[in-house]
């Protein structure tokens, strides 16, 4: 029987701790803020993506083969989730989302997001041991700093940008092993991992570890013939990756992604002390618009790292090549093309320079080198440069504009020169001290740093809070179930009719439930979308501005939500809309159904292309039933009277001002609503900077409702009235002290004209069925006519009718339409995203060569 190594369990044992260090400190703090396992509260920020615990819910359904893994109708009519996957959910980690029921998916994110910090630290740990010869417990600490550099922890919200700093040290060491052992399997392995799971942060690593492979050569010219074999490796890992980077790649161009302009040099709202100051421990300003870049990787790491460009035992080779590669990440702060460049070309929303994590990694690497390469003559320089590195930050502290830095305290600066001051002392005693007293110093210095990164994250997780808000994981979970039983209703009726059917729910847990309770819905909030789709729906009363972040179902029109086919309306009261009748109750909520819903296709002519017959809703409505009706028709407000509220009306604009700070403004009108009528009142929001705190409570006839003005639509429902009434409207602003619209008035929609029309176009309609990825349906036409569906049109979709594929033709580039001839058809759509078949096939060729020529050359390797 063979001893166990001692050595190989102390190894074990420190690998181990690099990972479970990470996990325990991120683990401890967000128990600090009332955050772990079945905890009240859940680690998700409120406003920080809350999109991806729905997507990981969708993504459960596809691993249990209840959702196609190629298209959703969770949201915005429908959508490519292949490239919405390789965006939010591609990670090794997301599969863990099986083992959790959906209303559990607070655990499953907080599980993951522990694990992934794990594996930063892990990862991290076993390149600084194979790639310098530093001691274990160095490596550990190292390993630690970078696992809880203030970039991941700032940015944890967004746990699926977590891989990129997982496979970052693996990428670096993939490419040491084929610069020096001629070995390309790490590198390839990790480059393919590493575009697979987030295509985005794929390409900033990507670009980085190419400019850090040129270093390498630079600084070891022998290097120069590996050169060829990185980029072969390279270029199989990046075509092994294709059939998720391909079909992602047609979709962000063929569905309206544009890239943003460069209209200036230098970065807005970027000051000259930034990365100075963001080096004090705990120094957390924002992850939303006008921050600082989040650079923060430790005092140990910033002394030794820093410290690389003074030691007399780097070359000077080294020194300037190392320089100027952080130069450019440092230039690419300021100067705005650069930045862009690293974003993909595409001006982030919110959470600012995503790059900046590249600067840290470079301290660590820069930390290792010196320590692997120091001496006993470097202390003294150390000593030198770690006093002035200290009287620099002083000076920051003393010249920086107190009002652009007011989330920089003294109890930042003190934690830093505290950190400053004892890992120069216990540098100094290092070399100093015998053996046995020097492993007392080492316990105490890892305490130090474990103290420290924990002071730093605590600061971190404290500044989300503030930032985003942790809510209470009730707000998940209290009516979870109450909705899931409705649409499991709503579905069992579909599946009876085999009919298709969408969904709004009034007051939904968010934007994007739809993806996470099954049903087919119209909100959403994603990066990755169908923005040419998002755009027509925008121009027809749906809220998605600017880059059509968000779309919002709510506070349209009964025409529109009839047209996209919403058969069921979810809400916790009385919708007060025309033809929803209920049907049933779970707890607080209760299901309305439609009768005058469209369903997913309905007949028409080639006229329906023609802009001026769809300008508006009530043009679509009328080419669609054949009629020339006025259903709409505009009111005033009367009898106007406001509260703490001063009103300024210019150029037919009306603007509301607190009277008294601090206070709620209230205006109330009468309006005077003929009979047979759904009226509204259009609050048209053009300045959404300004409005975009505002929130309004409308209260008509006693009954509340409240709303987020900058995210939904215009049209505020005030009720059906089948008789002529007097209503009596009243709404509360709050959240902001001046809020401005164009003058409000009411708009009223005859619903005797709606009913009629609306009748006429059912008549019209062609029941299809959608499951998964197809869509079919069987149709009779007695002349050429269009199939004008609400399917958004995607140029992955394919037409068959009677079997022979078919042109599909996009209506106003938002929706699909397909023409039709005289006769009985069958008609069947099926979804796969463009490059799909294309990038697998490229993905199977490259993997094939790969381990054909590395399997070649290792068993060459054998006879020589």
């Amino acid at each position: 029987m063979k001893k166990a190594n001692p050595q190989s369990a102390y190894r074990v044992c420190i690998f181990l701790l690099s990972i479970l260090l990470p996990i325990v400190i991120m683990g401890w703090v967000y128990y600090q803020n009332g955050i772990y396992w079945g905890s009240k509260t859940t680690m998700l920020a409120s406003d920080a993506y809350p999109q991806l615990l729905n997507f990981y819910s969708n993504f459960h359904d596809v691993l249990i083969g209840e959702q196609s893994v190629f298209y959703t109708w969770g949201g915005a009519l429908g959508g490519n989730f292949w490239s919405l996957s390789a965006y939010y959910l591609n990670s090794v980690f997301t599969f863990i989302v099986v083992f959790f029921d959906k209303v559990d998916m607070p655990e499953a994110l907080y599980l993951i997001t522990l694990l992934k910090f794990g594996a930063i630290g892990g990862s991290f740990y076993c390149y600084s041991q194979h790639n310098f010869s530093v001691k274990k417990w160095i490596s550990l600490a190292v390993s630690l700093c970078y696992a809880l550099m203030s970039f991941s922890v700032a940015y944890s919200p967004i746990n699926m940008w977590l891989d990129a700093l997982i496979y970052l040290p693996l990428v670096i060491w993939g490419i040491n092993r084929i610069q020096e052992k001629q070995k390309p399997f790490l590198l390839f392995i990790s480059y393919t991992l590493l575009f697979v799971s987030n295509f985005y942060f794929g390409f900033i690593v990507g670009f980085f570890s190419v400019l850090y492979m040129f270093l390498r050569v630079y600084c070891y010219p022998v290097y120069k013939k590996s050169i060829l074999s990185y980029f072969i490796t390279s270029l199989l890992a990046g075509g092994a990756s294709m059939v998720v980077i391909l079909p992602s790649i047609i979709d962000l161009r063929t569905n309206g992604e544009t890239l943003s302009p460069i209209n200036q040099l230098i970065t807005p709202d970027i000051g000259g002390w930034d990365l100075i100051v963001k080096q004090f421990v705990g120094s957390y300003d924002t992850a939303k618009f006008e921050s600082a870049p989040f650079i923060f990787v430790g005092i140990l790491p910033l002394l030794l790292g820093l410290f690389f460009f003074f030691s007399p035992q780097i070359s000077k080779r080294k020194k300037i090549g190392n320089a100027l590669l952080a130069g450019l990440l440092i230039l690419s702060v300021y100067i705005y093309p650069l930045n862009l460049f690293w974003h993909g070309f595409h001006f982030p929303n919110m959470l600012l320079f995503r790059f900046s994590f590249l600067l840290s990694f470079m301290i660590c690497f820069w930390t290792l080198q010196v320590i692997e390469k120091w001496q006993s003559t470097n202390l003294s320089i150390f000593i030198n440069f770690s006093i002035g590195t200290m009287t620099l930050f002083l000076i920051t502290y003393f010249l920086m504009n107190p009002k652009r830095y007011d989330y920089i305290q003294a109890k930042n600066v003190l934690w830093t020169l505290f950190f400053c001051l004892i890992y120069l002392v216990g540098i100094y005693l290092l070399q100093r001290l015998e053996n046995k007293k020097k492993n007392i110093l080492i316990l105490f210095l890892m305490f130090c740093v474990i103290a420290e990164m924990t002071v730093n994250t605590k600061q971190m997780v404290a500044g989300i809070a503030k930032d985003w808000g942790f809510p209470e994981r009730t707000m998940y979970s209290e009516n979870y179930k109450d909705i899931e039983g409705l649409v499991d209703q709503a579905d069992k009726k579909m599946a009876a009719s085999g009919s298709f059917q969408r969904m709004i729910n009034l007051n939904p847990i968010s934007l994007n439930e739809g993806f996470n309770l099954g049903y087919s819905g119209i909100s959403q909030f994603s990066s990755i979308r169908n923005r040419s789709a998002l755009s027509y729906l925008a121009q027809m009363g749906y809220r998605s501005e600017g880059t059509n972040l968000t779309i919002q179902a709510i506070n349209n029109t009964l025409l529109m939500d009839s047209f996209l086919g919403v058969d069921y309306i979810v809400s916790q009261k009385d919708p007060l809309l025309f033809g929803y009748e209920k049907e049933t109750q779970a707890g607080n909520y209760q299901l309305y159904k439609n009768k005058y819903a469209l369903p997913l296709g309905m007949l028409t002519d080639k006229g329906i292309y023609d802009k001026e017959n769809v300008s508006n809703q009530s043009d679509l409505w009328n080419y669609l039933s054949g009629k020339q009706e006025e259903y709409i028709r505009l009111t005033g407000l009367d009898n106007e009277v406001a509260t703490n509220t001063v009103i300024t009306r210019e150029n037919n604009y009306v603007t509301y001002s607190q009277e008294q700070p601090g206070k709620n403004m209230t205006i109330e009108w009468d309006v005077s609503v003929p009979a047979n009528s759904q009226a509204y009142i259009s609050l048209y929001t053009q300045n959404n900077a300004m409005m975009k705190d505002v929130n309004t409570e409308i209260t008509v006839q006693g009954q509340s409702s409240n709303y987020e003005m900058s995210k939904v639509g215009q049209y505020y429902n005030i009720g059906y009235y089948e008789k002529a009434a007097l209503v009596h409207v009243k709404l509360t602003f709050y959240g902001s002290a001046i809020v401005q619209f164009p003058e409000p008035d009411v708009l009223l929609i005859d619903t005797e004209k709606f009913e009629q029309s609306a009748k006429g176009i059912q008549e019209k309609g062609v029941p299809l069925k959608a499951e998964k990825n197809r869509v079919s349906g069987n149709v009779k036409v007695d002349t050429e006519d269009v199939l004008l569906t609400t399917i958004a049109y995607d140029s992955g979709w394919r037409a068959y009718i009677d079997g022979e594929k078919k042109k599909i033709q996009s209506f106003e580039n938002g929706l699909i339409g397909i023409p039709i001839s005289k006769g009985q058809h069958s008609i069947e759509l099926i979804y796969y995203p463009n490059g799909l078949f294309i990038g697998a096939g490229i993905s199977g060729i490259s993997i094939c060569i790969f381990i054909s020529s590395y399997f070649w050359k290792k068993r060459g390797k054998q006879y020589e």
